[in-house]
């Protein structure tokens, strides 16, 4: 009787387009069949500080993948999230700003990817500069020609960024037609909203992160390659939607960066939407005290009023 009761309710979830999900939580994605413009290096090998046996932190990637989050229930025509985490792009902040964050998504019945993406360096990438860009793309790309088969909405994929992550996620909203690498789909990169938490976004020496600005641009960088990449100046009409956070007494990435780009963005007539924390200073993940541990909060009641949940 067991069996049958269970049978049915399959047969009923399956015929009203709820997908249930177990073998592919957690699921590791290669990102690349041949990754573009690479260098081997033989002595450059992945490192991995693990803490409980939990990986908090990678860096020296060579291998960028996607490790995909599923609730236990995906509605059809769902959104989903590709989740970039910071670390000054000389590190990732992988489980404070990647897993916790998905399995977080996945508490709101949301879909979430976390790109493990090359760190800027000379010795494995013929341009620095592009080289997370490309895994970046490429992530966005590799969603949404699988959309389907994950029950993901190809115009709900949205991008989040933490501190460097946002400078990439904000890089991947102004610079998604650059054609930084052949790809073998023909679907786009651009995002369709992106959320961009205590992110850097210019490279202006004034505003910037200097580590961050260091390890992308170089030490010495041209002022036509800090404007390419301070994206509150490639904002257009076509930018993607944006919520934003920061924290006032931030003094690690301070918050003219996304006050900067909220501006951009409304003056182009984008849809924006900007929180400016009292407190909480830089790196926060989820939230960890005073007023910024409410981001997530607000951030879910964007996604609910711009129909992304």
């Amino acid at each position: 009787m067991k069996n049958t009761k269970t049978l049915y309710l399959l047969t009923v979830l399956l015929f009203s387009g709820i997908v249930l999900h177990s073998s592919a939580q957690n699921q590791v994605i290669p990102l690349w069949n041949k990754i573009p413009d690479e260098i081997k290096s033989a002595d450059y090998k992945e490192k991995e500080v693990i803490t409980d046996g939990k990986v908090q932190s990678t860096s020296l990637v060579t291998i960028p993948t996607l490790t995909a989050f599923f609730p236990a229930v995906t509605k059809p025509n769902q959104t989903a999230v590709i989740i970039l985490p910071g670390g000054g792009y000389q590190h990732l902040a992988i489980d404070k700003e990647g897993t916790k964050v998905a399995q977080w998504f996945n508490s709101l019945g949301i879909p979430a990817f976390v790109l493990k993406y090359r760190l800027p360096s000379d010795l494995i990438m013929k341009n620095k500069n592009v080289g997370p860009l490309q895994d970046a793309q490429e992530a966005v790309r590799y969603v949404r020609q699988n959309a389907g088969k994950w029950n993901i909405d190809p115009n709900k994929i949205g991008i989040l960024g933490f501190s460097a992550g946002g400078h990439l996620a904000s890089t991947a909203s102004t610079h998604y037609d650059d054609k930084v690498y052949e790809s073998a789909y023909k679907v786009s990169a651009r995002p369709d909203f992106s959320l961009l938490i205590y992110p850097v976004i210019s490279m202006e020496n004034e505003t910037t992160h200097k580590g961050s600005q260091t390890n992308l641009l170089g030490n010495n960088p041209s002022q036509d390659l800090i404007n390419s990449f301070s994206n509150e100046k490639k904002v257009t009409a076509q930018t993607p939607p944006a919520f934003l956070i920061h924290a006032t007494d931030d003094t690690v990435v301070i918050p003219e960066n996304s006050i900067n780009y909220y501006l951009a963005l409304k003056k182009n007539g984008v849809t924006a939407e900007l929180h400016l924390y009292e407190k909480g200073g830089h790196g926060f993940g989820l939230g960890v005290k005073d007023t910024s541990k409410f981001w997530t909060r607000d951030c879910e009641e964007w996604l609910k009023a711009n129909g992304y949940n």
